[in-house]
């Protein structure tokens, strides 16, 4: 059996931070306007994957995204992440209506708790930007491609934008301390370990396009 993969910050996501991660995306106008455009990306991908009717939301963390993929009356969630805590945070700081559409669900994006071709779309949004190691991205996109039937949706930090850029230059004049748990890249990188796991690449939608690093993908399983 391979050796279990954790992220060096997993661990944290108890009760009281899983709370703090609910509020973060509400605290000050720049966020709510981030969690908005976040939200513009999300919903354009779904329509681009066709609306798919059963849906993974991995991981799902406080349940941010629930209400959006709810909006479609016949869809199925699976509300799934590695926290007990961010998932019961999810259960009942939601929206009672939206809670009883998902099925919550305890498990590794690394190694997912599901049977080959479970769902129609895997919708992953701000996890791949905290996986540095090219080993451990190649097996969560191995699981993504085992798990789903049709599509990706996955966003994470690219290169080639003014905000990787004076990340970078910062990166340069700052000292490291501790583990570092967010990384930008490159665009060449990533999208050939995504061909490599088995999709190819549909669409790219890049949330301040020259400007910041955030972009959303969406694959298609081959």
């Amino acid at each position: 059996m391979s050796k279990r993969i954790e992220l060096d910050f997993s661990h944290k996501y108890d009760d009281a931070h899983a709370k703090k991660y609910l509020r973060k995306h509400r605290d000050g106008l720049a966020r709510r306007l981030s969690d908005h455009r976040d939200k513009q990306l999300a919903r354009r991908a779904l329509a681009l994957a066709g609306e798919p009717g059963l849906v993974l939301d991995l991981p799902c963390g406080a349940g941010r995204f629930w209400p959006l993929l709810a909006e479609k009356a016949n869809r199925v969630i699976i509300g799934a992440d590695n926290s007990a805590s961010m998932i019961k945070t999810a259960c009942s700081a939601q929206p009672a209506e939206v809670v009883k559409r998902v099925q919550p669900l305890q498990t590794s994006a690394f190694a997912i708790d599901m049977p080959d071709n479970a769902v129609d779309s895997i919708f992953c949004m701000r996890l791949l930007h905290h996986v540095g190691k090219a080993e451990d991205r190649a097996v969560l996109l191995k699981e993504f491609h085992r798990v789903t039937r049709d599509s990706v949706i996955v966003s994470l930090w690219v290169d080639g934008n003014f905000k990787a850029w004076k990340r970078k230059r910062a990166e340069r004049n700052r000292r490291q301390e501790g583990y570092q748990n967010r990384f930008v890249l490159p665009v060449s990188t990533v999208e050939a370990e995504f061909e490599q796991a088995g999709f190819r690449i549909q669409d790219r939608l890049d949330f301040l396009p020259l400007y910041a690093m955030w972009r959303v993908y969406l694959l298609r399983k081959r």
